[in-house]
């Protein structure tokens, strides 16, 4: 029996989804700088920031990373061991393995917005999904998390301590969809657990 393309990766897990708004880039940067480059899924990516940020942050995270940090082009292939910034300005979605980037309305006053990413992720990627929210003012993710969990994949949450500003965080907490609330400090190690590596 051929069983290799039953279990294409090892990993229970194929994708990290990572969301976050004030306080998030020194607490991504610290945890995306930091993952192994044989992480072995893609890793992606959204830090509300405005427009012509992203960049400059996904070069400077690129230059102190084991993995490959790029901001998000439309259409490009998603590959493992590498991790995509959703560009300020536009939302990032998950198609067919693919990057969508799209310029529909902003949702929670923000695009791109993490709901959007977390969303499509859950939708492709089924329960192979890892999903974090961290720092940030409002509820964007919330609904994201509902349907990360509904596909039974891990939801992580940055706990009240550690974060800038707990919005995010706790509006996920709040649905009753989140696996483990962490200190920044934990989150990376507990992600490494998940994917078997720590």
């Amino acid at each position: 029996l051929n069983n290799k393309s039953i279990n294409i990766n090892q990993n229970k897990y194929s994708v990290l989804l990572l969301g976050a708004s004030t306080g998030g880039p020194k607490v991504l940067f610290d945890l995306i700088t930091k993952l192994p480059k044989d992480i072995n899924i893609p890793v992606l990516v959204v830090q509300h920031m405005p427009v012509g940020f992203t960049k400059a942050f996904a070069e400077r995270m690129n230059k102190a990373s084991n993995l490959e940090v790029v901001e998000a082009v439309d259409k490009q292939k998603i590959k493992e061991n590498t991790v995509y910034i959703a560009p300020g300005g536009y939302h990032m979605l998950v198609v067919n393995g693919e990057i969508r980037l799209d310029l529909s309305p902003q949702i929670h006053g923000v695009r791109p917005a993490v709901d959007k990413l977390f969303i499509s992720a859950a939708n492709y990627y089924k329960s192979g999904t890892i999903a974090a929210i961290f720092t940030g003012m409002g509820k964007d993710g919330a609904e994201g998390v509902i349907e990360v969990k509904k596909y039974g994949g891990f939801v992580i949450a940055q706990d009240e301590e550690s974060s800038v500003v707990f919005g995010m965080p706790k509006s996920a907490i709040q649905t009753g969809c989140v696996d483990v609330v962490l200190h920044e400090n934990d989150i990376l190690e507990y992600i490494l657990k998940l994917l078997k590596r720590a």
